[in-house]
């Protein structure tokens, strides 16, 4: 392999930012690391996707005690992937843990493959892995759409479609104006598209940009504050995934095969999309998955270590 695998050679710790976005609604962000929000009740909190480890959801833990002591009742899961759900076991009180009825199936079907193949690709991400017991499990799951009521605080949690997953689910705070949207939006951080559906994505953006969020805390990446940002970040995840598809369905019309494909899309895409986070890491399987789908592939693949290592030196060694 002619360059560091995945993420494995990201070693630097990053510097965290919890900032309250409304009265009682934090967003813990860490410089393109995956982000995590808090919601504080009347009488109990929700973590919107619990961390990596449960030493990490240790540390967001910490930062939710500095402004409240009511107990954490509630753990919201996006999306299925394992940097998001693994640290479930960090919250000592009882937690309701939420998740789309389809995460809860991604998570049977491929749970286990994704939990290896992730703690693979980011080591750091994953800080005493020892301590996780073993796959997250939801305690509740919904069907399209459900509300939960922190006592008089209103947080709705929408099943959005399918994009980033097919079982991708974002919080919205409708009084506040507040939206969680996982990784359904990034910001200046390169999508991870190895699991996505790139057709539907684009119409699923346009359901929660319906909602007219004052606030969102996208997967990765700063907060953005103000319609002006929010609209940015927004189109700037929109574009990459219809520049990236287009090169992938204009190959695959071609008959060319996944490395020619992907040496089109890392020439063309470098140079607009380069200097975003994660990008050498994420293009890869992100143009794998482009060319599967533009290929009448609908159902993700699934990736495995073994599957990661032999796509990385297919396309990098």
């Amino acid at each position: 392999m002619t360059k560091g695998f995945a993420s494995q050679t990201d070693l630097a710790d990053k510097r965290e930012t919890f900032a309250e976005l409304a009265p009682g609604v934090y967003a813990l962000t860490a410089e393109g690391d995956p982000n995590s929000g808090i919601v504080v009740g009347d009488d109990s909190v929700l973590v919107i996707d619990a961390r990596a480890t449960p030493a990490m959801a240790g540390d967001l833990v910490r930062h939710v005690r500095a402004v409240t002591d009511k107990p954490i009742r509630h753990i919201l899961l996006t999306h299925y992937h394992a940097v998001r759900v693994l640290g479930v076991a960090g919250y000592p009180e009882r937690v309701n843990v939420i998740a789309s009825d389809v995460t809860r199936e991604m998570i049977v079907e491929r749970g286990q493959q994704d939990m290896d193949s992730e703690i693979q690709r980011f080591p750091r991400l994953f800080r005493d892995r020892e301590s996780i017991p073993g796959l997250t499990w939801p305690t509740m799951t919904f069907h399209g759409e459900m509300t939960l009521w922190l006592g008089s605080r209103e947080v709705r949690i929408i099943h959005a479609g399918r994009g980033h997953t097919r079982g991708d689910t974002v919080a919205w705070l409708p009084k506040e104006r507040v939206l969680f949207s996982g990784d359904l939006v990034e910001y200046g951080a390169t999508p991870y598209c190895g699991d996505a559906h790139y057709a539907d994505w684009p119409a699923t953006l346009d359901r929660i940009e319906a909602l007219g969020p004052t606030a969102l805390v996208p997967g990765r990446g700063e907060a953005l504050v103000g319609e002006a940002q929010i609209r940015d970040g927004i189109a700037g995840t929109r574009a990459f995934l219809q520049d990236l598809f287009a090169i992938a369905r204009q190959g695959a019309a071609d008959g060319a095969d996944l490395k020619t494909v992907y040496d089109r899309a890392m020439r063309e895409m470098r140079p607009k999309y380069g200097h975003w986070v994660i990008f050498d890491h994420c293009m890869p399987f992100d143009v794998s998955r482009a060319y599967d789908e533009a290929r009448g592939i609908d159902h993700p693949r699934i990736w495995t270590a073994e599957r990661d290592i032999e796509m990385w030196r297919a396309l990098e060694g």
